[in-house]
């Protein structure tokens, strides 16, 4: 057995971090996106030949390597730190859309893309369809970096988000069908697809219900202690707990994450974190994970280099079209079943579907027996820089064109003023509550209310002026209220009818005059 030198792969990993940390920090200081300027000092370190950085490169490029640290070490924290932060309103109000791309998008970009290449590049049928699966992980992180810095609505960013969790998943089930048993279930004909219909639900209902019960169990496990450090190692253990469970029990290891993280960050904090225990938890997470993603992406850049692409110029393009052709039916064809989404948004969702880290990982674990292995190498690499580099770089101008960014530097300005006020609001409610309880006594309580109502008229004042200087704000607000106020109108009808104080006949004339007035600031706001 040989022997692992600790000191010196310490000091290589800590060689990466300080690197991934330098170029993350010249990116955000630039306001790029800081996944793809990783990728491409990533991959120009990996043609360049720096003495100091060729011990780095040989240890992170060895496939083992990179497959423990992206899928063992860093999948589950990156995907256990989105789904804990992700708000169940959320989820359930773009329930639909989020379904239908991550499970209708995903089989048809899977389907798409395993025909095309079996036809077109004259892929083996099982490498062909590993290759389909490959291709049909979205990885959201530089779209939604791109989105924070622009204001680009929050409904679409969590559709995406949304969309690439579970959506990995079920890539990951379709790529261990492909690798490792399709041509197993298309020799036993029908039975065969009953086997592989029965793996595929088994897997995914397997990773569900671990999920489920761990998340529920940890949720639980909150509700006895109130000392967050302790809670963050339960929610280390949840993620990676989760993860490798399934995976012992051949379920979704990805899927179980996602589900415990979801439960764990919604029903858990509800019932069993303080708002410090949150706030920390949060904030650790968000440090694993922004380290975990500049590592991985840094590790892309450097891994993409190992590829020999040479005389396959002509497969590649083929390739890149091919997944560009699925992507694009997987979300328009999937999509056309939701009503009320906005088309613009339909042209995001397709150009932001870049492929990622999963993508080189999975494709990394194949055999080395696997048939056609190289080809599937070079072209799931290249998708994937494509993707990163030329669709990461060109998303910002794509949204900039389409002019579906939905706030300004005033916008953003007023939000922050408005939030001003209502942190101070919720400030001057908890001094009245610990005063009336006796928690505090007259005096000091008097000082600081002195102090918070002089912040309160300050930020009103601020929001004056902007409003002077900004009329189209204060307008947009106007219209805001015109409308909610129209809906709370309706709803004093809807209860007026339903008590019996006003007839089904007077009622419906209120309404016409609601819906007229509803009509009227529709067109002015056109």
């Amino acid at each position: 057995m040989q022997e692992i030198d600790l000191h010196n792969t310490f000091q290589l990993v800590l060689i990466l971090i300080m690197l991934a940390a330098g170029v993350t920090a010249i990116a955000k200081k630039l306001k790029q996106p800081y996944p793809i300027a990783l990728v491409i000092v990533g991959a120009l370190i990996g043609l360049m030949n720096i003495p100091i950085l060729e011990p780095v490169k040989k240890f992170i490029t060895e496939g083992e390597i990179f497959n423990f640290v992206i899928i063992t070490l860093f999948l589950p924290a990156l995907l256990g730190e989105a789904s804990l932060k992700l708000p169940y309103s959320h989820l359930k109000e773009n329930k639909k859309p989020i379904l239908v791309l991550a499970f209708g998008g995903t089989l048809i970009s899977f389907l798409v893309t395993g025909f095309a290449s079996r036809h077109f590049l004259d892929l083996p049928l099982a490498a062909a369809f590993v290759f389909g699966s490959l291709m049909s992980a979205t990885d959201p992180v530089s779209v939604l970096s791109i989105f924070k810095t622009l204001g680009v609505r929050k409904k679409l960013a969590i559709v995406i988000e949304g969309e690439s969790l579970f959506n990995d998943g079920l890539a990951v089930v379709l790529f261990n069908i492909s690798a490792y048993s399709l041509i197993k279930y298309i020799d036993a004909g029908f039975e065969g697809l009953g086997m592989g219909l029965w793996d595929f639900v088994r897997v995914i209902s397997l990773g569900l219900i671990a999920g489920g019960v761990l998340g529920y169990a940890f949720s639980q496990l909150t509700r006895l202690y109130d000392d967050y450090p302790l809670e963050i190692i339960f929610s280390m253990i949840l993620f990676y707990g989760s993860f490798l469970a399934a995976e012992h029990f051949h379920a979704s290891g990805v899927i179980a994450v996602v589900v415990a993280a979801i439960i764990f960050g919604n029903y858990g904090a509800r019932i069993g974190m303080s708002p410090t225990t949150k706030l920390n938890i949060h904030n650790f997470w968000d440090v694993a994970a922004h380290l975990a993603n500049s590592i991985v992406f840094l590790m892309v850049g450097l891994e993409i280099t190992r590829i020999d692409i040479h005389d396959k110029w002509g497969m590649i393009f083929a390739a890149i079209v091919i997944v560009l052709a699925a992507r694009s039916a997987a979300v328009y064809i999937s999509m056309a079943f939701i009503r009320n989404f906005p088309p613009m948004w339909l042209h995001i969702l397709n150009w932001g579907g870049l492929k990622g880290s999963l993508s080189i990982a999975l494709v990394m674990s194949l055999p080395r027996d696997f048939p056609a292995r190289e080809e599937v190498l070079v072209l799931a690499f290249s998708v994937v820089l494509f993707s990163l580099v030329v669709q990461g770089l060109t998303i910002k101008p794509f949204i900039r064109l389409l002019g579906i960014t939905s706030r300004g530097e005033e916008d953003i300005e007023y939000e922050g003023l408005i939030a001003k006020l209502n942190r101070y609001e919720t400030a001057i409610e908890e001094i009245n509550r610990m005063k009336s309880r006796l928690y505090a006594s007259e005096p000091a309580t008097r000082e600081i209310l002195a102090e918070y109502n002089y912040k309160i008229k300050d930020t009103k004042e601020k929001i004056e002026e902007l409003f002077s200087r900004e009329p189209s704000i204060k307008n947009r607000q106007l219209d805001t209220l015109r409308k909610h106020v129209l809906y709370a109108e309706n709803e004093a009808i809807e209860k007026l009818e339903r008590d019996e104080i006003i007839s089904a006949r007077t009622a419906e004339n209120e309404r016409e005059e609601i819906v007229s007035g509803l009509v009227k600031q529709k067109g002015d706001t056109h």
